[in-house]
């Protein structure tokens, strides 16, 4: 038996999702006549009060484009050192849009306000001016830590105070959200753009969407055609989209079970130095010397239980849908073992 717990990415569509996507009516969506994409776009952009949306082939391209959009060259965005926007997108904030970053440290990857107020530039010609404030909720580097809703309404209310676009990397937007309780339209006030992913957590096959005002989407997908993630008959995958947010938003409390009984193991085991508190379903935790991240990864894969090194003592485990539960009770055997 195979347990891979690298990432929620690895998930293949159920049989219902299958049906949904093959059952699909398509049109040329760069001629704006796909309707499932479409109904995809607005589904997302009503249930977070939204005015528009726009299907991506990926988050790490909803992220880019929203930089693109809210930002002109020599503009500063702030963000956390460890957001996936700088650390995991292959410099493509320089690359796309030639802003600069002003890198934070914070608590699992999360900011605050005061850290925002202390980081906004004075207007002065040898600095760049602020434009733009990006979080990550729930933070990947983090260990899947979920933001506390007040903080956010803080933060979105220091950015509208002082001109600033406030944008949300929300690749798994709805773990935070069921963890909060905070309703989805609450959370899309906050915002003035919004990425959420589809592959992860939800179990769909590919794609994230961009949300936010219709002037916004409109440059957006100008935007999206010169990135070359204009797709044609792409509402195979919006069916996908459509069928996760259907049936596969109630069921993360699933994931995060699982990970908390994970966790719960890991904090027994005397290779195991600490463990990050488990938020949602990452794990992470650091192994003791003589053992490193990698030689654990390897062992643990030997043993048939997949993880990823996240640095040279994290190790880090991700729960998904397609995790059961006796694949539970084996990885935890195998931690046990180890």
């Amino acid at each position: 038996m195979i347990i891979d717990l690298r990432s929620d990415t690895v998930t293949k569509p159920t049989p219902g999702m299958l049906d949904a996507m093959f059952s699909a009516v398509v049109g040329d969506d760069v001629l704006g006549e796909d309707p499932t994409i479409t109904a995809l776009e607005n589904k997302l952009a009503t249930m977070f009060g939204k005015e528009a949306g726009l299907f991506c082939p990926s988050g790490t391209m909803t992220n880019q484009i929203a930089v693109k959009v809210h930002t002109q060259p020599g503009e500063e965005i702030i963000m956390h050192k460890l957001s996936h926007v700088y650390y995991y997108e292959g410099g493509g904030i320089m690359m796309n849009s030639g802003a600069s970053v002003c890198l934070l440290e914070g608590d699992r990857g999360r900011i605050t306000a005061q850290d925002v107020l202390d980081h906004i530039n004075a207007d002065d010609i040898h600095r760049p001016p602020t434009v733009m404030v990006e979080v990550e909720n729930t933070m990947n580097k983090g260990g899947g830590a979920v933001y506390d809703n007040d903080n956010l309404a803080e933060i979105s209310q220091i950015c509208h105070t002082h001109g600033l676009k406030f944008h949300l990397d929300g690749a798994r937007i709805f773990n935070a959200l069921t963890v909060t309780g905070q309703k989805t339209e609450d959370c899309g006030k906050l915002f003035d753009s919004i990425s959420i992913c589809l592959s992860k957590g939800l179990g769909a096959p590919v794609g994230s969407v961009l949300i936010g005002k219709r002037d916004f989407i409109t440059k957006a997908r100008r935007v999206r055609k010169v990135f070359g993630g204009g797709m044609r008959q792409a509402g195979y995958l919006a069916a996908a989209g459509i069928y996760a947010l259907d049936n596969h938003v109630e069921r993360l409390k699933e994931d995060h079970l699982k990970a908390q009984q994970l966790s719960n193991v890991l904090e027994t085991l005397p290779w195991v130095e600490k463990v990050y508190e488990c938020h949602t379903n990452i794990v992470l935790f650091c192994v003791k010397a003589p053992y490193t991240a990698i030689s654990v990864v390897k062992k643990l894969e030997e043993a048939g239980l997949y993880g990823i090194d996240f640095d040279k003592k994290t190790v880090r485990l991700v729960t998904h849908l397609d995790v059961t539960d006796d694949m539970l009770i084996e990885a935890i055997n195998i931690l046990k073992k180890f």
